[in-house]
């Protein structure tokens, strides 16, 4: 008989292979035999000694910030005034040779905050806990190992001094699986990667793999020096996922040892904005390089892509703004230059910049090209080799271009190997797909097709096969396409917890869906806000296009020329448009001048992130190059085919979190051909079935299966009270997750019905309660010192967010029953109050908003005061929650005020000890201390969770 594997067990076979590997393994039990031995390694790695108090100086430097600032500090030379008075440098890490660090490993680290916590394996560097490994047992979800991390984040890395918020990479593992991440305590779990080889393949093995490659002393902290990117805007780490880190390495190798030429091919969606930046930032420290030149097509990717570059890392980028300005970096001490290739084109081909180019022409230069597959195959790069002499051209590109979507110009049929050389790294939409680093397709093709009886797809629209203008854009077509997507566009975008976006084929179509869409909205028949934008656009492809997306955005010299080739009738209906936006928003937005136009862009693009816009109307713009994870939903009345369609449909399947399960595209023409070729061209025939998700049908058969073990486990709702103990709990709550993650992947089919499923829409949301149920006593279990089974598990609680549900939208269904006669009022309320309790994040502000009902509601005469009387009630209610607190428990206000904004600031759990300093007068005897610290805190963070947290 066979056993599986224990932690235990696993633990000690890793530690000796790491120990085989380099590691010193050092005992350390509690944080002050971590801290002496720190003081050790840090005199080892300097070559020098530290007294007591110098060492002191030193761990007040390690303990301040938050875990970015903590990473700067990490990197940063650091200084100490020694104990004669001299002024000391010296580092925690020695970034530039990583390999000239000091490795150990340890284990079972006890760590005090509000409960103790033993951490699995821990690897230092130079004494730091960098490396935290987290193993759970064979058999069990990476998910929990995840979770407990998570648990440790809230509970212990923060107490003491907060050595382990020094850790930059996690590695959770069960022993056959096994992944890495950043620290990052806001991330989800799918922001975990799997390690591989350069093919792409996994090692997930921790002690076959994984271990002797990932962990491995250069390599490990390799990955930490030079393959963490510190996010300025967002304030957190990332790091690189392997094929990233492949790509970046080739590149680096193919300029330091040659002077050839290449271009990486990674999916779009994978990230190659984060690998193209760190490509750059280390080849623009290469003392032989003189300028990095990161190129970009059009004029919006050149904002868009400086601004993700300057979140990397504030003020690498000085993006030119004309050509003037591009000429000025081209000669003064930049080294990093992000560009549009008109600029640059302008540039090289105008004689009055020679003069100025020509003393830098002959120097050793990299240009990086973004997107590739769109600007390299007319004149201008063939005139930036010839007059750049000494430049190395490397082309980043999802959809490559081949012989067979190649398109003929002047200069013949080129491919991108022809132009850039041979593909020095590829990661494929396969790859990305079973890696989970995108999301898979659920294209539905809607109009007259034989699929199943009653689908609500099989609208009365001519497609099949007719190409007709006439036919494809009769009023008649493109108002029962409208009435469709008024119909299901909540259930595509989980009641609109995500945005759209609609693609048709000119400007004259798109004025007609744009007029339905608004005059339907005045009629009352929708809510839905629907925004446009266009400019310059052909008309309806030609059969034998390339599938190259036109461009709507023409950069002449200096000035994007962003409206050329609008006739009138179109201009005018642009800015009739805009107009509407402006009133919607509160904007001044004009076609007046290209800047104007450009700033509209900006703000709609920016609005699309937020899911301010619910639909945004589109010829060709955003197809390419724009990134949202908030969008999730393509509309497409357009002939797309190859690289344009994968472009196109890309737009929404970036990860998120597990509402979003996959990128819907609905598709109102035939294009089920152009579909299976295109995925077959960019990665082969085999790969429609892993890119394209299962018919509705399938998911019926898994969601009833999944009902049935259910069932076997909790035969009724009632029956989930009857659970005997922690074991079977977990049983019904991984049961009931099942349920919820295929209903949550079915919703968004038109065709999806509960009649088809063997549980009733109530019956689910009655599990759906007793779920919730067990999520909270959960959560209150964590305030005390037991340790429970469930404590790890992932209750996915973003599967049971069903709209935007928070303040403002409570404050619409309090005025929505304001306005009710009394007969519907009792329904409303009752509405409310079950919403509270199926809202995770709303359930502790339950009680405070019955009351708001039931004594200020009917006090308030007109809606309008309704949001003004609210805040109002909510800041009373804060203020005597408030004194309460202070009072019941004789805490000084000021040093509570001062806890609570430092707690929201830092992200750090407060510690016992800096909660008992709050009580004035007698401090709790020594065995008083805990219990009374911990219902202190536990009183802090009840406070911050119903009166601050979630309030957006």
């Amino acid at each position: 008989m066979t056993t599986l594997q224990s932690e235990r067990v696993l633990e000690e076979q890793l530690i000796k292979q790491l120990q085989k590997q380099g590691y010193e393994f050092v005992s350390l039990s509690n944080e002050n035999q971590l801290l002496e031995n720190l003081k050790n390694q840090l005199e080892k790695h300097n070559k020098t000694t530290f007294s007591a108090s110098e060492f002191e100086r030193i761990v007040n430097i390690l303990n301040k910030g938050s875990v970015f600032e903590k990473a700067k500090t990490l990197r940063e030379k650091q200084f100490i005034q020694r104990d004669n008075g001299d002024s000391y440098y010296f580092e925690f890490i020695n970034i530039d040779h990583w390999c000239q660090n000091e490795f150990q490993v340890t284990n079972q680290v006890t760590m005090e905050g509000k409960y103790k916590n033993r951490y699995d394996v821990t690897l230092l560097i130079n004494g730091l806990p960098l490396v935290q490994i987290e193993l759970k047992r064979r058999g069990l979800e990476l998910k929990e190992a995840f979770n407990q991390v998570n648990r440790y984040h809230r509970f212990t890395f923060g107490s003491g001094a907060a050595l382990f918020q020094y850790v930059q990479i996690f590695v959770i593992s069960n022993g056959v699986n096994t992944k890495y991440y950043a620290n990052n305590a806001k991330q989800s779990f799918k922001q975990t990667f799997y390690w591989t080889d350069k093919e792409n393949k996994r090692l997930t093995n921790i002690l076959n793999g994984f271990t002797s490659d990932f962990l491995e002393p250069c390599h490990i902290s390799k990955m930490i020096c030079k393959y963490i990117v510190l996010n300025e805007t967002s304030k957190i780490l990332m790091v690189l996922r392997p094929y990233q880190y492949y790509a970046v390495e080739a590149l680096i190798d193919r300029v330091k040892n040659s002077k050839k030429n290449g271009y990486i091919w990674h999916t779009t969606g994978s990230g190659k904005t984060l690998t193209s930046f760190k490509a750059s930032q280390i080849l623009m420290n290469l003392p032989e390089i003189k300028k990095v030149v990161f190129v970009v097509d059009r004029k919006d990717l050149d904002y868009q892509t400086s601004k993700e570059f300057d979140s990397f890392r504030k003020g690498c980028v000085d993006a030119t703004e004309n050509t003037k300005g591009l000429v000025d970096q081209f000669t003064d001490n930049t080294k990093l230059i992000v560009t549009t290739i008109q600029k640059l084109n302008t540039a090289v081909s105008k004689g009055r910049f020679n003069k100025r180019l020509d003393s830098i022409k002959d120097e050793r230069m990299v240009f990086i090209f973004d997107e590739c597959h769109r600007s390299q195959f007319g004149d201008t790069h063939q005139r930036i080799k010839s007059y750049f002499s000494n430049v190395q051209l490397f082309g980043f590109t999802g959809t490559p271009i081949f012989a067979e979507n190649a398109v003929k110009n002047e200069l013949g049929k080129r491919t991108t190997k022809e132009l850039f050389d041979e593909c020095l790294h590829k990661y494929v939409i396969t790859d990305a797909i079973r890696d989970e680093n995108v999301l898979k397709f659920a294209v539905e093709y809607v109009g007259r097709y034989k699929e199943k009886e009653d689908s609500k797809n099989s609208i009365d629209i001519k497609v099949e096969d007719i190409d007709t203008k006439e036919l494809l854009e009769d009023h008649r077509r493109i108002e029962k396409i409208v009435d469709y997507i008024i119909a299901n566009h909540n259930r595509k975008t989980h009641s609109r917890t995500f945005s759209g976006m609609f693609c048709v084929s000119s400007v004259e179509v798109l004025i007609k869906y744009y007029e339905i869409f608004r005059k339907k909205k005045l009629n009352g028949e929708h809510n839905l806000k629907v925004a446009t934008i266009f400019s310059f656009a052909p008309n309806e492809e030609s059969k034998d296009a390339d599938g190259s997306i036109p461009e709507e955005v023409s950069v002449a010299e200096d000035t994007p020329r962003v409206l050329y080739g609008l006739n009138k009738h179109s201009r005018e209906k642009l800015d009739e448009y805009i107009t509407h936006y402006n009133e919607e928003f509160g904007t001044k937005f004009s076609t007046k001048d290209s800047q104007s136009f450009y700033n509209y862009y900006k703000d709609i693009s920016k609005k699309v992130r937020e899911k301010k816009v619910d639909i945004l109307l589109v010829v060709n713009m955003f197809l390419t190059g724009f990134d949202s994870p908030a969008l999730n939903t393509l509309y497409v009345d357009k002939n797309l085919k190859y690289h344009g369609l994968i472009q196109a449909y890309s737009r929404t399947n970036r990860n998120l979190n597990e509402l979003k399960s996959q990128g819907n595209i609905v598709v109102f023409r035939n294009l089920k051909a152009a579909t299976d070729e295109a995925i077959t061209l960019f990665s082969n025939k085999e790969a429609i079935d892993v890119i394209i998700m299962e018919p509705l049908e399938d998911y019926e058969k898994k969601i009833n299966k999944a009902i049935s073990d259910l069932k076997e486990i909790t035969p009724s709702v009632d029956s989930v009270n009857d659970l005997k103990d922690e074991n079977e709990e977990l049983a019904f709550i991984k049961a009931f997750r099942a349920v919820m993650r295929l209903k949550n992947t079915m919703s968004s089919f038109a065709d999806f019905s509960w009649d088809t499923i063997a549980i009733s829409a109530q019956e689910f949301e009655d599990y759906k309660g007793k779920y919730l149920d067990l999520h909270e006593k959960v959560k209150n279990d964590n305030q005390t010192e037991k340790v429970s089974i469930l404590d790890d598990v992932d209750f996915e609680l973003e599967l049971i967010h069903r709209d935007e549900i928070n303040v403002a939208y409570i404050l619409q269904l309090l005025a929505a029953l304001k306005d009710s006669n009394p007969e519907e009022k009792e329904k409303r309320t009752k509405e409310i109050v079950d919403l509270l309790s199926g809202e995770a994040t709303l359930r502790s502000k339950k009680e405070l908003i019955e009351k708001f009902i039931k004594e200020n509601l009917p006090q308030i005469k007109d809606t309008e005061d309704l949001e003004t009387e609210f805040e109002k009630f909510w800041s009373e209610e804060q203020i005597k929650a408030f004194d309460k607190l202070v009072k019941e428990e004789k805490l000084s206000a000021d040093k509570t005020k001062d806890l609570i904004e430092n707690y929201l600031f830092s992200e750090r759990e407060p510690i016992r000890d800096q909660v008992l300093e709050l009580i004035e007068g007698e401090k709790p005897k020594a065995l008083q201390r805990k219990p009374v610290g911990n219902r202190i805190l536990k009183k802090v963070i009840d406070f911050v969770e119903t009166f601050i947290e979630n309030l957006n």
